[in-house]
């Protein structure tokens, strides 16, 4: 088959690789019919996940739907032809935890991210195994369409994860840091959630656009605390959501967070010797949270506002290339190209 590969620092090759293989008789093969690139996968190509990645030579993604076209001898729920989703991380199927649907929190140490080494290949390929298929596996109701499904498997989940770690209620006033796709989804997120106010803060002025069009306040980094200050008469926000990772936007929304207001953290950050303001946070309050989700977890809550069009993800996919320009889309994100939002390879 053909798949994506990582082999270094930027430097992502469109090659031929062995199909997956049933390995245990609760696998599941799967046939990728679109995969997507997601922010974290650009923390890999960059180079600065080694630390977390299986080596060089391996799969990248954990992003995709297809279909089912082959099973173990275990599998019960799925059969072939089975329109599917693939959450971005899996777990044992089996704990009480995983059964919950907190595969981040699994106790058979079973958890999983699919394309971060060669023990769980990734999905930017023409197949893909799934261990656990009958758990780890999604089926795709009707009502739903494969490029919004596409966006529950990480990006749509993870801003609903990030607006509820961030304690939003209704009539109150949210701040999203980060408008990448996942910052843009946590920005209607938050008006499903029955935000009031939202304020959104990016450098790029195309992001600030489309989160404008959202029905967001929008600012650039340099005036949001003036001006969010002035805004809301020094109260600031009653939750702010951390969708860039970098040390400046997570202290950033730390300064806006009102008295005993919660800051949730869904962006990538690797310095681990961030400097925490820690009595600044003592000394207001602060509840501050971070994490990455449990895609399935979610599910249940996000399908039927898909299905009733409360929520609509799939309008941040704005391009669209063929696997084998896969490379080609790496370094088209990378650059931060007037009007990319999300980018979608099918193989």
């Amino acid at each position: 088959m053909k798949a994506l590969i990582y082999n270094g620092a930027f430097d992502i090759s469109f090659e031929s690789v062995a199909d997956p293989e049933i390995e245990d008789g609760q696998d599941v093969i799967v046939k990728v019919g679109l995969c997507s690139i997601c922010g974290s996968d650009m923390h890999i190509y960059h180079g600065h996940a080694d630390a977390f990645t299986d080596g060089k030579g391996f799969c990248v993604g954990h992003e995709a739907v297809g279909e089912v076209v082959e099973t173990g001898a275990n599998v019960h729920q799925l059969k072939t032809g089975d329109r599917v989703m693939l959450p971005g991380s899996i777990g044992c199927g089996a704990c009480r935890n995983c059964l919950r649907g907190n595969v981040r929190a699994c106790l058979n140490g079973k958890r999983a991210v699919f394309g971060l080494g060669h023990a769980l290949q990734g999905s930017q390929a023409e197949l893909v195994r799934v261990p656990v298929g009958d758990y780890n596996l999604g089926i795709i109701p009707d009502g739903v369409s494969d490029e919004q499904a596409l966006m529950l498997t990480d990006a749509q989940s993870t801003a609903w994860f990030g607006c509820r770690n961030a304690d939003i209620v209704p009539g109150c006033t949210v701040v999203v840091i980060g408008l990448g796709p996942i910052g843009l989804m946590t920005v209607e997120s938050a008006f499903v959630k029955g935000a009031a106010r939202v304020f959104a803060i990016d450098p790029v002025s195309y992001r600030r656009g489309r989160a404008q069009q959202l029905g967001a306040e929008v600012l650039a980094p340099d005036d949001a605390v003036e001006h969010i200050t002035a805004a809301t008469n020094g109260l600031l926000a009653d939750s702010v959501i951390e969708a860039a990772g970098s040390d400046a936007t997570v202290t950033l929304a730390l300064k806006l967070a009102r008295m005993e207001g919660t800051v949730s953290m869904i962006g990538v950050n690797h310095n681990m010797k961030f400097p925490f303001p820690l009595g600044a946070a003592l000394g207001r309050g602060l509840t501050f949270r971070t994490g990455t989700t449990s895609v399935a977890e979610t599910w249940p809550e996000l399908l039927p506002l898909i299905q009733q069009g409360r929520l609509n993800p799939a309008q941040f996919i704005t391009t669209h290339l063929p696997l084998s320009q896969g490379a080609d889309a790496y370094k088209l994100l990378d650059s931060r190209a007037e009007g990319v939002v999300k980018a979608v390879i099918t193989p």
